[in-house]
This record gives C-alpha cells, sequence and structure tokens, in this order.
C-alpha cells in the first residue's frame, strides 16, 4: 500500500476509536459533549499539522463537515425530542441526506473560490479524510453545545 493511504487509514481509526470513546464516556453528560467534540476537531487540526497539510488545502472539505454536521445535530435531536428513538434514527436520516446535499453545495462554492484564487488545493485520501472528519467535529461540537445551551435556556425561562 502506497504511505498516504497507510497514513489515512492510521489516522481514521485513531481519530474514530477518539470519537466512539469520548462518546460513550460523554453519553450522559450533555454539558461536555459539544466541548468535547470541539476538542477533537482540534485533535484533527493536529493531525493536519503532523502531515503538513496547510488548512487552505482543506478548507472545502472542512465546510462541508462542519455544515453537515452542524445542521444534522439539530435534524437528530428534534426527531428525538418528538419520537424518541426512532424519530432520532428518521431525523438523522433525512437531516444527513440534506445537509449532505447542502455541505456539498458549500464545498462545492469554496472549492470554485479557491479556484478562482489560485490557491493550490492537495486532495487525496488523506488530506480528504481529515479535512472531512474535522470539519464534522467542529460542525457536531458547535450544534451539540448550542442544543445544550438551547435546553438550558429554555429549562431556566419555562420551568
Amino acid at each position: 500500500m502506497e504511505e498516504r493511504v497507510i497514513k489515512a487509514i492510521t489516522s481514521f481509526i485513531v481519530l474514530s476509536i477518539l470519537v466512539v470513546g469520548v462518546s460513550m464516556f460523554l453519553v450522559f453528560e450533555a454539558a461536555f459533549i459539544g466541548p468535547a467534540y470541539l476538542v477533537l476537531g482540534g485533535m484533527g487540526i493536529l493531525f493536519l499539522k503532523f502531515f503538513k497539510i496547510n488548512v487552505n488545502e482543506v478548507y472545502p472539505d472542512m465546510i462541508f463537515g462542519f455544515v453537515d454536521n452542524g445542521v444534522l445535530v439539530f435534524t437528530a435531536v428534534l426527531g428525538g425530542i418528538y419520537a424518541g428513538v426512532a424519530g432520532a434514527i428518521l431525523g438523522g436520516a433525512a437531516g444527513n441526506t440534506i445537509t449532505d446535499g447542502l455541505g456539498g453545495f458549500f464545498e462545492g462554492r469554496f472549492a470554485e473560490r479557491l479556484k478562482r484564487g489560485n490557491i493550490k488545493i492537495n486532495r487525496n485520501a488523506l488530506s480528504t479524510m481529515l479535512g472531512k472528519m474535522t470539519g464534522c467535529l467542529f460542525g457536531a461540537g458547535l450544534g451539540l453545545t448550542i442544543v445544550w445551551g438551547i435546553t438550558i435556556a429554555w429549562q431556566f425561562f419555562f420551568f
């Protein structure tokens, strides 16, 4: 296997283990899960730096992930509130379809801007994977933090 593919697979496995581990550990700690995902997004940035990948090169991928998971969090939460586990699954599935399209639109727009600005985009398995995962972690982290904040505000003002 070529070296970049091995790096991509290894990075994917390490980040995935971290995401699953942190999620399982904090599943019942709503106040911490959003910020924890933001920290994991920072780990994605560290992976990019470690592999000497410029953030500008993966900016479109990060935008895709950010929009994708940032909006998906809300559809899954709304589905869960209104219909429990089945609603969360349906909200996640419907939200994923919508956010993939929306994220793809923004990813394409930012890629076009970079191309017009003659900014080099180095797309390969490693950079694309790290860019999308990092964007997803930042999007989910921000979305979950907002959901937690709304929940706290709702309880404070209405109960």
